[in-house]
């Protein structure tokens, strides 16, 4: 694992701006669709890669691909249930 340690400060409009060496090792370019978590109680934020979820719970493991749709097995036992 890398570790990679730089200080940024908020601009006016309230940005933080990337190092160009983080992007490139995580191979993030522009357009790339990233998800924010805050973690109230430790003060932080994390940044990941955006991965859709199931359509209906939105959880991102156990997924499969559905007539173009994302659907975990747990909702997709339900619809089955349904029919």
């Amino acid at each position: 694992m890398k570790v990679f340690v730089s200080m940024r400060e908020i601009d006016e409009l309230g940005r933080v701006t990337l190092p160009a060496e983080l992007r490139r090792s995580l191979g993030w370019g522009p357009g790339t669709p990233l998800e924010l978590f805050i973690d109230e109680a430790k003060g932080e934020i994390i940044l990941r890669l955006y991965e859709p979820g199931c359509l209906f719970c939105g959880r991102v493991d156990n997924v499969f691909e559905f007539r173009g749709k994302k659907v975990c097995r747990d909702c997709f036992a339900e619809l089955e249930k349904l029919l």
